[in-house]
């Protein structure tokens, strides 16, 4: 690889300075800029395309970083990745550097491809987007832009003189806390764990940060009832104390606004590690917890839904149904049945989002309709079951019917944002009615997905697959709806996934994705998946690029399962 000088660099913006547009590839190379190597991957074909790409190599030790990275542990590097990639971020806002970007950060701390430590050499992923007046180059801002700004960034942002070592180690502590503290819950026998002290109410629908007091209602911190707290030790924290919730049927209830379904989201997002001061730092969960609800108008492809859904009217069957219009009930038994496939051990469900009819059936309901005339075994009757017998844990937000007191294992009541420990009570005036007695199904022989109908509207530009913000991902003309996916919580997700969906539609010869090209099972997926390990992000695509993150081998499959041109057989 030949390395030019930044006086290199210089002379060729001078000498395309007011060229057509397209002379900015002349830039394409590696240049020496101070103890970084400034490497031009991409550079954007025209002014309103996407922004060029730009990777800047450095050693640990040149910006006296080799001690932050020491001992290699995962969680640790994980950290410091995301650590700087935050520095970088919030430097390029205070210089108001708007023509360089890099990939958005939100609460939790994610794998992502904008900032990677490997060894000795740290990499950081940015966009550049290089200036123009109309289609003519102006050489002399992406002067200032590539040699002015831009090395000020890095240099506040890498250098330890200039980054805050005290914070970054704090960092690194709270994710290695995190990932000890999900470690813990299979060997104690627990879904989920929050810590005492926590902080989970959000500022707002669209601001993921934690709520500020602000005069109107106060703040309230988590506090275990003393018959779930529980206690663990972390490598950082030291002893730790808060609210384990063991396997089996939990039951969150208590009045409107009083916290249930603030709870239920705090341990959906406990699957990531949180930055500090989030207020979730300690909360964490079995990392194959799915959140499920109805989700009607999406599409459902060859799923056996009959162990919630019967024989429908003029005697359909459910044990390979398929719709493109799915209805609140039939979606949310898909939703169900596919986390099950994918190998979910925790279901959480909210009765706000969730199938009224498919949740429950009263008592004077069961005597109304004659045998055969309801198609429908109400979640209630399966959820004893499904642990029981396939040992599925569930986590349940009920605030309008005691039905379910006598299949839950546990009721938590949340008053005014506390938890209290009401099972006894809830089992004394617990309704009277049947418990299903009846085995959850075994699992069907699993199912193969095949893209062909895809492949075969590929132009010769191959496939069209393109992610649009958080939950939505455009594949040829069809667009897949990720909404009911809510532990999705960053665009650069979505993009991985159709980073993966790519992938599926392109037929390899070679190479880790090949033996996909004609059919996969789920299982066959997170075998590819966990083969690639880490590395499955810079595996994705023709190019490295920084802005992806790490996805679960769950949120792929329901992707998949969303695709309405998906053909399905049996393994």
């Amino acid at each position: 690889m030949r390395v030019l000088a930044s006086d290199d660099l210089r002379r060729i913006l001078m000498r395309i300075d007011g060229r057509g547009y397209k002379a900015y590839h002349d830039l394409r190379g590696t240049y020496e800029l101070g103890p970084y190597l400034l490497d031009v991957a991409h550079v954007q074909g025209d002014p309103y395309a996407p922004p060029s790409r730009v990777h800047v190599h450095v050693s640990l030790r040149a910006v006296g970083l080799e001690d932050a990275a020491q001992g290699g542990v995962s969680a640790r590097i994980r950290a410091m990745e995301d650590f700087l990639g935050r520095c970088l971020s919030h430097q390029i806002r205070g210089q108001g550097a708007g023509d360089i970007s890099i990939d958005w950060f939100g609460q939790e701390v994610l794998l992502r491809t904008a900032v990677r430590v490997r060894g000795d050499e740290l990499e950081a992923r940015l966009f550049v987007h290089l200036p123009a007046a109309g289609r003519r180059i102006l050489g002399r801002q992406a002067t200032h832009i590539l040699l002015d700004q831009l090395p000020e960034i890095l240099s506040q942002s890498l250098e330890g003189r200039c980054v805050d070592l005290r914070a970054l180690s704090r960092h690194q502590d709270v994710v290695e806390d995190h990932a000890a503290l999900a470690g813990s819950l299979e060997k104690n026998g627990w879904v989920a764990f929050v810590a005492n002290d926590a902080l989970l109410p959000r500022r707002a629908g669209h601001d993921d940060r934690p709520m500020r007091e602000d005069g109107s209602s106060p703040v309230i911190r988590f506090r275990a009832p003393r018959s779930l707290e529980r206690e663990v030790t972390l490598p950082h924290a030291g002893k730790v104390r808060g609210m384990a919730i063991p396997r089996g049927v939990t039951l969150l209830v208590g009045g409107g606004f009083h916290g249930k379904s603030t709870l239920l989201e705090a341990i959906s997002r406990g699957i990531y590690a949180h930055i500090p001061d989030d207020g979730r730092e300690r909360v964490a969960s079995d990392p194959l917890t799915v959140k499920v609800r109805a989700e009607d108008g999406r599409a459902v492809t060859c799923t056996d839904i009959s162990p919630f859904i019967g024989e429908l009217p003029y005697g359909r069957s459910t044990r390979d149904f398929g719709t493109q219009n799915a209805s609140g009930s039939t979606s949310q038994a898909a939703n169900i049945v596919e986390a099950l496939e994918a190998g979910a051990r925790v279901l959480l469900l909210d009765e706000d989002t969730s199938a009224t009819n498919f949740m429950i059936r009263d008592e004077p309901m069961r005597r109304l309709l004659k045998p055969g005339q309801e198609p429908i075994t109400p979640f209630l009757d399966r959820v004893r079951n499904l642990y029981t017998d396939r040992g599925v844990s569930t986590v349940l937000v009920v605030g309008g019917s005691g039905e379910y007191f006598r299949v839950a294992d546990r009721v938590i009541q949340m008053d005014r944002y506390l938890p209290e420990d009401v099972t006894a009570l809830a089992k004394e005036i617990s309704p009277e009615g049947p418990t299903a007695d009846e085995v959850f199904p075994p699992p069907p022989p699993q199912r193969r997905f095949r893209l062909s109908a895809y492949r075969r509207q590929i132009g010769p530009k191959g496939p069209r697959v393109k992610a649009h913000g958080t939950k939505r991902i455009l594949v040829q003309k069809e667009e897949v709806d990720l909404s009911g996916c809510e532990q999705l919580v960053s665009s650069s997700q979505t993009r991985t996934l159709g980073e993966i969906l790519q992938r599926l539609l392109e037929e390899y010869g070679q190479g880790p994705w090949a033996h996909l090209a004609s059919g996969f099972t789920t299982a066959d997926l997170q075998r590819t998946l966990e083969g690639l390990r880490e590395e499955v992000l810079d595996g994705l695509s023709r190019f490295p690029r920084g802005d992806l993150a790490e996805v679960r081998a769950v949120e792929v499959i329901a992707m998949i399962n969303r695709l309405r041109g998906l053909a399905i057989g049996r393994s």
